[in-house]
């Protein structure tokens, strides 16, 4: 089965566009060119890839209610489908649909007591996707923007990820410091090779062999 991976929260701003378009590019590096779904109706995957003057593999806006239903009319023969959710509270269609047809579930969380306090109602929203799978969906919590480049196991952000993991969430070993680097990239060629991505598209890589 073709990778595939999905980032989602309930709120915008927590870096699922960044996310997704740097992975796509980390797995088109890796040498498994991705299709990349914006399902956001602020089309900001495509923006950047056209304002990147395009990407090296396809951008396709679907910002529908039934994705799931569709996104197998554009994958091809290609071996990871990366796609870009809107957030759940203000799209939820969208989002629930793009949720039934990945089989990963990414959650871009900054380690910032507000927004780990948002993650109950996440659990809640994966819960009813869920039921409406024929199998069950894996998830994990991507720490991003973290205020070290070098770890979150033992720097400042240490205790968001034992508070997520007490509340029962899988959390990467990987994780996206809060560098320029990414969040000044939006409109620009991007080059995954040594970057946290890189480490994020390997991570995924075998959590999708170990299945």
């Amino acid at each position: 089965m073709p990778l595939s991976c999905a980032f989602v929260n309930l709120k915008p701003g927590v870096g699922k566009t960044t996310s997704a378009v740097w992975l796509a590019h980390a797995l088109y590096e890796l040498g498994m060119p991705p299709l990349l779904v914006d399902g956001d109706p602020a089309a900001s995957a495509l923006r950047w890839s056209e304002l990147a003057n395009g990407f090296p593999f396809p951008v396709i806006a679907l910002p529908v209610g039934d994705v799931h239903r569709r996104v197998n009319d554009f994958l091809g023969n290609r071996q990871a489908v990366v796609l870009d959710a809107p957030q759940l509270e203000d799209h939820p269609r969208i989002a629930r649909s793009i949720m039934r047809y990945a089989g990963e579930w990414i959650v871009p969380v900054t380690p910032a007591p507000i927004e780990l306090d948002r993650m109950a109602p996440i659990r809640g929203e994966m819960a009813d996707v869920q039921s409406l799978r024929a199998e069950p969906a894996r998830s994990a919590v991507l720490l991003n923007r973290t205020n070290r480049p070098d770890a979150t196991r033992t720097g400042p952000d240490a205790d968001a990820r034992e508070a997520l993991t007490e509340r029962g969430f899988e959390v990467l070993d990987t994780h996206i410091a809060r560098l320029d680097l990414y969040a000044q990239s939006f409109g620009n060629p991007v080059q995954a090779k040594g970057s946290a991505y890189m480490d994020f598209a390997e991570e995924l890589i075998k959590r999708q062999d170990e299945v």
